[in-house]
């Protein structure tokens, strides 16, 4: 899978995120697993305000391809960054699917407190 189309679809997704664009979310995910509802009530149980991460982490992302996935796939883990803390402990976890458009393909499975 395409390192750069990686880091461009989790910016893209984080930038949502600390947007609170939930609806865009739930529209780049097609609503499967965790839904805007969600996602929103994790981040504000957390009760911190989510800030975009410093550009290297988009270059450093924990990524795990999906042995035998068709059409290629891969888990990300994404740790996210709020104003209070900086690094948090929140952590996106989502699979991204290579289906040929210009970013890949999102589900998200979880916003856990690693």
């Amino acid at each position: 899978m395409n390192k750069l189309k990686i880091s461009d679809t989790v910016r893209r997704l984080v930038e949502m995120l600390v947007a609170g664009d939930y609806d865009g979310i739930d529209e780049a995910t097609q609503g499967r697993r965790l839904t805007a509802e969600q996602l929103s009530q994790a981040v504000e149980e957390y009760d911190r305000e989510l800030q975009m991460p410093p550009e290297v982490v988009f270059h450093n992302l924990d990524v795990n391809e999906i042995e035998g996935a068709i059409p290629r796939a891969a888990w990300v883990l994404v740790d996210l960054w709020t104003v209070e803390e900086g690094r948090s402990d929140l952590t996106l976890e989502i699979r991204l699917t290579d289906t040929g458009g210009e970013l890949y393909d999102i589900e998200i499975y979880n916003l856990h407190v690693l």
